[in-house]
């Protein structure tokens, strides 16, 4: 299997990844408190390993390269607890915004930013709105347990969805650093309560306010982690990875928009010759 990770390539030969019409992926992370029981590269980790395993499936449709993590999201939700590094909104955007003027400088056309952290999701949303119409590139995003909510739905017992440090991402952590996960009291730390999943930032049927995480749990976990087993993560890793591969593999994703417009409408053409 060809290298996937920028990281360990010469110039040279991301030079020549580019000439082929590889796609880039920028994995976007956090770096917080993931409870008492995972470290804080959770969403870091995790991130990298769904990005590679994605690359290395899709790797036989197109090339593929995974830019390095950006381990730095917007975590103020998760201050209360410790252990978390956030930045404000707008050295976010501004970074995300760099590297992709630089994967394009490269020559790249394709880039794919594929999220761990549900904190990042909205910005990476604005931040495509904004670039897409001004860069020579297609911009993509996917936030990979939203790509395979289907599948993970089928894996889970305790929950239908990857919750903050519950069943899933544990178990996930279990799969690709157990060494790193606490598992003396995972049946006594669960925290599912009534504020919990969407609830937590609901105002009224269908509005929204900003909540701190200590707002819907005592620990900085969500969900019920008992249930994780190394074999289930491999389990989630794998089809989270296969959910992303097939949105890379997709020539739709990477289609250019179409122009439905016809000459013009009173009179009056839509475009300057």
């Amino acid at each position: 299997m060809p290298e996937t990770d920028w990281a360990r390539l010469k110039a040279h030969e991301l030079r020549a990844l580019a000439d082929q019409n590889a796609v880039v992926i920028l994995p976007v992370a956090s770096t917080e408190q993931h409870g008492p029981h995972l470290p804080t590269m959770t969403d870091t980790r995790l991130g990298y390993e769904i990005a590679h395993r994605a690359a290395r499936i899709a790797y036989d449709t197109r090339p593929v390269v995974v830019a390095p993590v950006v381990w730095s999201g917007l975590s103020e939700h998760h201050m209360p607890f410790g252990g978390t590094l956030t930045v404000s909104h707008a050295t976010f955007r501004a970074l995300i915004a760099d590297l992709i003027d630089s994967i394009t400088r490269l020559g790249f056309r394709d880039i794919l930013i594929s999220n761990s952290h549900g904190g990042n999701i909205v910005a990476c949303q604005q931040i495509l709105d904004e670039l897409s119409p001004k860069v020579a590139a297609t911009l993509a995003f996917v936030t990979y347990p939203t790509e395979a909510a289907q599948e993970y739905a089928e894996i889970l017992e305790d929950q239908e969805q990857i919750m903050h440090a519950g069943e899933g991402e544990t178990a996930m952590m279990m799969a690709c650093e157990g060494d790193l996960v606490d598992a003396s009291e995972l049946g006594t730390i669960a925290q599912m309560g009534e504020t919990g999943g969407p609830a937590f930032l609901k105002a009224g049927k269908s509005g929204y306010r900003w909540r701190p995480f200590a707002h819907m749990t005592a620990n900085g976990l969500a969900g019920n982690p008992a249930r994780a087993t190394p074999e289930k993560g491999e389990l989630l890793l794998q089809a989270g990875a296969k959910a992303v591969a097939a949105l890379i593999a997709d020539p739709d994703t990477w289609a250019s928009p179409r122009d439905l417009r016809g000459a013009g409408t009173q009179g009056v053409n839509f475009r300057k010759e």
